[in-house]
């Protein structure tokens, strides 16, 4: 199974995800700083972790660590591969895209992704 990529925000002052069938607020833009994860909560009760890249990026994929099944993908290590951006779980180490979902490091495995915009 191949993830798609999914379009991400940029220089935003509201950041919206897509929620089942909708757009859900989920916080201000300034509230999240390059280089670190933040979790959010959304109404159906799912957790989303939500990573800025330096180049000011952001990206909002699920929060549940597929491999431990702990909610931490939010407090991982932001990076890249090539350019590409990551999260690495903060327990087993895997890294994650942020765009697209995918692990880097299993090619069977891959959590939720969440399309980003701005209003």
């Amino acid at each position: 199974m191949m993830p798609q990529t999914i379009e991400t925000a940029q220089d935003t002052r509201t950041i919206r995800l897509t929620a089942g069938n909708g757009w859900v607020t989920v916080c201000d833009r300034s509230l999240l700083t390059p280089g670190r994860g933040a979790a959010a909560l959304l109404p159906d009760g799912r957790q989303v972790a939500l990573s800025v890249d330096r180049g000011g990026r952001t990206y909002a994929i699920d929060n549940r660590d597929p491999f431990t099944g702990a909610y931490v993908l939010s407090r991982g290590l932001v990076g890249s591969d090539g350019g590409q951006p990551f999260v690495a779980s903060p327990l087993l180490k895997q890294r994650f895209d942020l765009a697209t979902s995918a692990c880097l490091d299993d090619d069977e495995v891959s959590v939720p992704v969440f399309e980003v915009r701005a209003d």
